[in-house]
């Protein structure tokens, strides 16, 4: 099985949008391809080494949520599936296939949620 870990991307011929903690999007013309990393964050810090798998098990959590809630509410995602992906994005399949997500593009709604395994901080309160 690969382990190697993909801590950043770097794909020439799409336009470079964001560069974040974790994912990186880029723009390809009316959608987003948001390539989720092996990158490690904590406390706003970035990491120098990755987990392994770790982009991967991101997506379908992503994918998961999506799809479970489409229903409720609809949302951005079009596609987790490389070999739908537009051609100028399938060239990169080996990196992409299993992290990435084409998205529309949409305004964001800033809402974060944070589990825990334990009530602490103003939840105890």
């Amino acid at each position: 099985m690969d382990q190697e870990i993909i801590l950043s991307t770097n794909f020439p011929n799409l336009k470079l949008f964001k560069r974040g903690k974790v994912r990186d999007v880029y723009s390809v013309g009316d959608f987003y391809l948001i390539v989720s990393t092996d990158r490690l964050s904590a406390f706003d810090v970035i990491m120098a080494q990755g987990i392994p798998f770790k982009g991967k098990v991101l997506t379908k959590i992503s994918e998961f949520w999506f799809d479970f809630i489409k229903h409720i509410i609809p949302n951005h995602l079009i596609s987790t599936n490389v070999d739908e992906f537009p051609a100028q994005c399938r060239q990169y399949e080996t990196i992409l296939r299993g992290r990435s997500m084409l998205v529309k593009k949409a305004e964001v709604v800033p809402i974060e949620c944070i589990v825990r395994g334990y009530i602490c901080g103003s939840g105890w309160n």
